[in-house]
């Protein structure tokens, strides 16, 4: 008797599940304007104050309605969230079975960023004119090739220094056509690229290997780690090191094929080793201003890191695992930039010259 109970009792549990699932329902993130806040001390021991907050809903099914939602600061400006009249926030809607529950996601910054790309985009077109609405173009392939390519082939186990560098050569092909055209001087600068980011690829890998690095170089790969446990985190961390190191280089690359070009459209009788000579003396003007602004891109990035070096022994921060990241990084891009120049003089200076001699010979404008 006490089966059979048990048997019918089961199968209730069991057929209702799916009826209790059903009167759970999801809500996207919604927008909210702050209209008031007032503040009430919750503990003393703890130095802990309460925002209330008073919150119209602007967007989604509950639009137009006002909300109250508590809003605790600890007192640590990394997790708070200080809200003041006015501010736009991002809301996060729950059912819970009782009814529909607010909280407060962060604060709706994404604004500034909306006016900030309509200024470069505004400026790229208007000084670039043409060629700098290719490049608004060329971004937002690369963009694109990162986000809904490499990231998900990453995720579904692809290796990610194979995944990186192979969307960073095709990001450099369609950049490079794009904005300098299909001539040798855009094949050059591409070649040249390559080269340079396989090279750095090779060096950022013996550099993890030598220096017993793990690839947790921040608080995101912690997150990521939580997330997918299984992803190769050195390979992870070599692809951020090429990823962070192609602007760079392609600048580098087509600043040279572009002057080896120029060069020879105005003296046709130069020889491939007097371009080559000429390109490497333009690079090596190059290459300080650019291994220096990589350099400094780092340093802003890490400045925190930096100024934590006051506070502990020397000898102990310089081989935090962080810190030999950071540092490795920056001058894996500097070798990088500094490799490019002889790679793309030497590439550009022998294509461009045996190129532009067949266009001549066949009599087909050179492309300039």
């Amino acid at each position: 008797m006490n089966i059979k109970y048990f048997i019918i009792l089961l199968f209730t549990f069991v057929f209702t599940l799916p009826v209790f699932a059903d009167n759970v329902r999801f809500f996207p993130s919604e927008t909210g304007k702050v209209i008031s806040v007032n503040y009430v001390d919750t503990d003393e021991t703890i130095a802990q104050t309460k925002q209330i907050a008073t919150i119209k809903i602007l967007s989604g099914e509950f639009k137009g309605e006002t909300v109250n939602i508590d809003n605790v600061l600890t007192g640590n400006p990394y997790y708070d969230i200080k809200l003041k009249k006015g501010v736009k926030v991002l809301l996060h809607v729950e059912d819970n079975g009782d009814g529909v529950e607010f909280s407060i996601e962060d604060i709706k910054r994404a604004g500034t960023l909306v006016w900030l790309s309509i200024i470069f985009c505004g400026l790229l077109i208007y000084v670039g004119k043409k060629k700098g609405l290719f490049s608004l173009v060329a971004i937002a392939i690369t963009v694109l090739l990162i986000t809904h390519i490499m990231s998900p082939l990453i995720l579904f186990g692809l290796n990610p220094i194979f995944a990186t560098i192979t969307i960073c050569l095709i990001s450099t092909a369609i950049t490079m056509y794009l904005v300098g055209g299909f001539n040798a001087k855009s094949t050059s600068a591409v070649l040249g690229t390559a080269l340079s980011l396989i090279f750095a690829g090779i060096l950022a890998g013996l550099t993890m290997f030598t220096a017993h690095l793990t690839g947790f170089s921040g608080e995101n790969s912690t997150f990521l780690y939580s997330a997918h446990p299984e992803m190769d985190f050195v390979g992870l961390a070599i692809s951020m090191i090429v990823l962070a190191t192609l602007g760079a280089v392609m600048d580098v690359a087509m600043s040279i094929s572009s002057t080896i070009n120029e060069i020879y459209l105005t003296d046709k009788t130069k020889s491939v080793k007097a371009l080559f000579i000429s390109g490497m003396n333009v690079g090596r003007d190059i290459i300080g201003t650019m291994a220096n602004t990589l350099i400094l891109v780092y340093l802003g990035g890490s400045l925190p890191l930096v100024l934590l070096a006051s506070n502990i022994d020397l000898q102990k921060f310089i081989n935090l695992n962080q810190v030999v990241t950071e540092v490795a990084s920056a001058l894996i891009g500097s070798i990088g930039i500094v490799i490019c120049v002889p790679f793309t003089a030497l590439v550009a200076s022998a294509l461009i010259h045996k190129y532009s001699k067949k266009a001549e010979n066949e009599k087909i404008p050179f492309e300039e």
